[in-house]
């Protein structure tokens, strides 16, 4: 892994000792780069795949590339399902109080984006990954509205694993590391408090998935004071809620990019500070900020982008970019299962 500090989710995950692995439910099982996607997890041995969707279409892309179902591969047809009923019952229940009458919890559990959830929610897959045909939208609401938000969230929001190119590019940095981007796909204006959640959140995901100690600059146009704004007040009151929320965390702010990323410039710009110029999570103080700079730093810095992938949810499940590929589909795999792991 020449030029990066850190392993990516697949190879994280086949470094690991599983006895059992993740089962991952992915809602759009009849779009072929679905199918390649969940192909190479299962032959890469981290994860077992359920594909949901038409069977009879599933099982023609399958036989198209010489493939079939078993040995890791599992295809579930919602309209012929036998746990679509049991689903029904159960979505029915937890739905009613919203005006979802029986017929109504039956037609929504024939679609795959909520029975690829229910299965996560019964218990019989580990996260769930959809987003390649349903929007951004459709995707969250139905992790909402199936598997719920995490008890200690106060939202869901979402990230970006940003990881750098190898030393040979013409983009090799000095600086270079991976990185944790949030919020670069969800949360549009987060409120000071949804700041500190976001970054919380992003906190535990840099351990679970970047397997590093988090290192949290909290983002603005201004650097300990440099430029005064209530948008620069957002981020530093922000900043003072989550050392007094989490001692445990190391946390600067606010910081200006430079001054999160760049020890001569930090030395500078924040002196004696232990994140800043290594900082290793950024958090955005709105998704325009943090959209953009992914975007740059994918297209110019050269650095490889896996995400959105969402964080909040009560159990896994995660948005993929209706312009992924086959490999971007096996990395979200690998990301999900990561997810669910408890170490």
């Amino acid at each position: 892994m020449t030029g990066r500090d850190v392993m990516t989710p697949v190879e994280l995950l086949q470094s690991k000792k599983i006895a059992t692995r993740p089962v991952i439910s992915l809602s759009e099982g009849s779009d072929p780069r679905i199918i390649a996607g969940a192909l190479a997890a299962r032959d890469a041995r981290i994860a077992d795949v359920i594909l949901v969707g038409s069977l009879q279409i599933m099982q023609n892309e399958l036989a198209a590339l010489g493939q079939e179902a078993g040995n890791g591969l599992t295809l579930h047809d919602p309209a012929t399902s036998p746990l679509t009923e049991e689903f029904s019952a159960q979505y029915h229940e937890m739905r009613k109080h919203k005006g979802v009458d029986a017929d109504k919890a039956r037609a929504a559990c024939e679609t795959p984006l909520v029975y690829a959830a229910m299965l996560v929610r019964e218990g019989h897959a580990d996260g769930t990954l959809g987003g390649a045909v349903f929007t951004t939208s459709d995707v969250v609401r139905a992790a909402i509205q199936v598997i719920g938000v995490a008890p200690d969230a106060l939202m869901i929001s979402s990230f970006f694993l940003m990881f750098p190119p190898s030393n040979a590019t013409p983009y090799a940095n000095p600086h270079a590391r991976a990185m944790l981007y949030s919020d670069g796909g969800l949360v549009i204006d987060p409120s000071s408090d949804e700041l500190v959640s976001i970054a919380q959140q992003s906190a535990a995901s840099a351990q679970a998935l970047l397997r590093v100690d988090p290192k949290i600059a909290m983002l603005s146009f201004s650097t300990k004071g440099s430029a005064k704004h209530p948008a620069v007040t957002k981020v530093s009151q922000a900043t003072e809620a989550l050392r007094a929320a989490r001692p445990d965390l190391a946390v600067e702010g606010e910081l200006q990019f430079d001054a999160a990323f760049v020890p001569d410039i930090a030395d500078r710009k924040a002196p004696g500070s232990d994140v800043a110029g290594h900082a290793n999570v950024m958090i955005f103080p709105n998704l325009d900020a943090g959209n953009i700079a992914y975007k740059i730093t994918q297209r110019i810095g050269g650095y490889a982008a896996i995400g959105p992938i969402l964080q909040g949810v009560a159990k896994p499940a995660n948005d993929l970019s209706r312009g992924c590929s086959a490999e971007d589909v096996t990395e979200m795999i690998a990301v999900t299962a990561l997810q669910g792991l408890k170490s």
